[in-house]
């Protein structure tokens, strides 16, 4: 964080971990019974991270549950419900994170975006859900094209599409590795553990709230 406070003038959020709540053991936990175990197990063997992380870059639900049920037909109804209760999964607003980005969105000074690993089918329901996502002056949802976080590309289509000047950009995520992939296209980062940290990781770059 070198940057002097004259420097940021857009901001960038990652949205899931950061302002939204999502787990799939909202569903998971009382389909195994309580056993926090198994069904760890289930989520990093059959409906992986690695798996799910395919459709966040546009992969089709259908064609990625039929191809999971093929491979573990003895899971299948489990399978089943990862997308077909993901709803069910998608949890609270983080009301802390929430005020800071009222704060900045409610500055003149600043642009506020949103860049998310999420699926283009899955998002509408969370638009749905959450009104204050259409605080944001654009969000850039990775289903929608065909590419991730934290591959360079996504971070400059992110620059290319909203005219973003890199040097003058911040953005946040809860991931360590997103957060170096914005660092390689010459965006400050800022790796988000918890809304205290972040507002005082924002105000040492001098912006005011």
């Amino acid at each position: 964080m070198d940057k002097t406070p004259s420097d940021i003038n857009t901001v960038i959020f990652d949205l899931g971990g950061v302002l939204i709540d999502w787990n799939p053991e909202y569903v998971f936990l009382k389909e195994f019974r309580g056993n926090r175990e198994k069904m760890n197990w289930f989520l990093n063997e059959i409906c992986a991270w690695e798996w799910n992380v395919n459709q966040d870059a546009g992969y089709p639900l259908a064609k990625a549950t039929e191809e999971r049920v093929a491979m573990f037909p003895e899971y299948e109804d489990l399978i089943r419900m990862y997308y077909g209760r993901w709803e069910e999964m998608l949890g609270y607003t983080h009301e802390d994170t929430l005020h800071i980005l009222e704060s900045l969105v409610n500055n003149d000074n600043y642009r506020v975006l949103a860049l998310t690993n999420w699926s283009g089918e899955t998002f509408p329901k969370a638009l749905e859900k959450f009104d204050w996502l259409q605080w944001f002056e654009g969000i850039l949802v990775s289903g929608n094209e065909g590419m991730r976080k934290p591959h360079r590309e996504i971070y400059e289509l992110m620059l290319h599409r909203y005219g973003i000047n890199p040097a003058q950009a911040v953005f946040i995520d809860d991931s360590i590795k997103n957060v170096k992939g914005c660092e390689e296209v010459g965006i400050t980062g800022i790796h988000f553990t918890n809304a205290e940290r972040l507002q005082a990781s924002l105000s040492e770059l001098g912006l005011k709230f």
